[in-house]
């Protein structure tokens, strides 16, 4: 489960990185990159984080 929580957050933060450098240079399909960025952090690195959090708290 941890190494899942890493690799989400790593691809999270690494697409979202990627869209801000195309935000900052104005090149195309920038939105979109941001859109999947937030996208994995709201639908799979916020809910992999919170689920550690509760498991580990419960054990």
């Amino acid at each position: 489960m941890k190494k899942l929580f890493y690799v989400l957050g790593f691809l999270t933060f690494f697409i979202l990185g990627i869209g801000a450098m195309f935000e900052f240079l104005t090149w195309p399909y920038r939105g979109i990159i941001v859109f999947i960025g937030f996208l994995f952090l709201n639908f799979g690195f916020i809910p992999t984080y919170f689920y550690q959090k509760f498991k580990q708290c419960e054990s």
